[in-house]
């Protein structure tokens, strides 16, 4: 269904804090994970869950207006899919990696997310890319060679599926700009819902685990609903305020992250996390900057 991009409103106030929340929410569901993973829940029941929550909602602001099959129909399918098929993969791999890696490092590993797509936009964009951005791209790669140290004893191999993570979330943003305005956002939630429990069903199915208590129940359930609504939040965010007002919130999944991982799970990053996670926000910062100058 190809509708007309929705008007901006100046309120980048209201924006900001959308922006806050939906980092806030994402933040909640990687803690739940990573709980979940703990209580040894396999990561493609963690990846069901999150999906189908996101479809049974998706399904019902879409029939709330009419069941009209006109509805769910798009003329990108295929560029709608590929986006689809991009985060479910992110996410599955992303779940997979809590059930090895700490908190932090994956969220640090995670934010040369849009380091990556300035590296990929030259590329498959053909966007023009000046010497400040280059550095600041090398800059973020040897952060995330900070943090995940190949060659010594804190490297596990689950940071591979960590670097995958970022790749693909990388790719989905780049697929995320070339249909914005042209399919609208409840089509793109409804096939990314659908895709992944469609997908995701027999193999959630095959390795499923039992909630142990109705803690994790709650948290399983928690998944699809506070990844919808993130995402809710993260796309009305853009609706008072423009991406380059937005583009720093981001970083607060980071600290919200290190809050809770010491809160709930006792977990400090190391001296080297630490260091590398503030090279690759400031190499994201740097890119952020030159992208927006006047």
């Amino acid at each position: 269904m190809a509708v007309a991009a929705q008007a901006l409103e100046d309120r980048p106030q209201l924006g900001i804090l959308m922006m806050l929340a939906a980092w806030f929410l994402f933040a909640v569901v990687d803690v739940s994970a990573k709980w979940l993973a703990l209580a040894a829940v396999p990561a493609f029941q963690l990846a069901f869950m999150r999906y189908a929550g996101h479809f049974v909602i998706s399904v019902g602001m879409i029939l709330k207006d009419g069941a009209d099959l006109h509805r769910f129909r798009t003329s990108h399918p295929w560029q709608v899919v590929s986006r689809a098929l991009l985060l479910i993969s992110a996410t599955l791999s992303n779940f997979y990696a809590l059930h090895y890696l700490p908190l932090t490092v994956i969220s640090a590993i995670m934010f040369s997310s849009p380091i990556i797509v300035c590296f990929l936009s030259m590329t498959l964009l053909k966007e023009r890319i000046g010497p400040w951005r280059w550095g600041a791209i090398l800059l973020g790669f040897a952060g995330v060679l900070v943090v995940i140290r190949p060659f010594g004893e804190a490297f596990h191999p689950a940071m591979i599926l960590a670097l995958y993570n970022a790749t693909a979330l990388a790719l989905y943003s780049l697929m995320t700009r070339k249909l914005a305005g042209i399919v609208a956002t409840e089509t793109q939630q409804f096939y990314l819902g659908a895709l992944g429990t469609g997908l995701l069903l027999p193999f959630a199915l095959w390795a499923w685990v039992p909630p142990g208590n109705g803690l994790e129940l709650a948290l399983l359930l928690g998944l699809g609903i506070g990844g919808w609504a993130g995402h809710q939040f993260l796309t009305n965010a853009h609706r008072f305020a423009p991406a380059n007002t937005l583009m720093p919130y981001t970083y607060s999944f980071m600290i919200y992250i290190a809050g809770f991982s010491w809160l709930i799970f006792g977990h400090l990053p190391d001296l080297w996390v630490v260091v590398g996670a503030l090279v690759i926000v400031a190499s994201g910062l740097i890119i952020w900057k030159r992208e927006h100058r006047p």
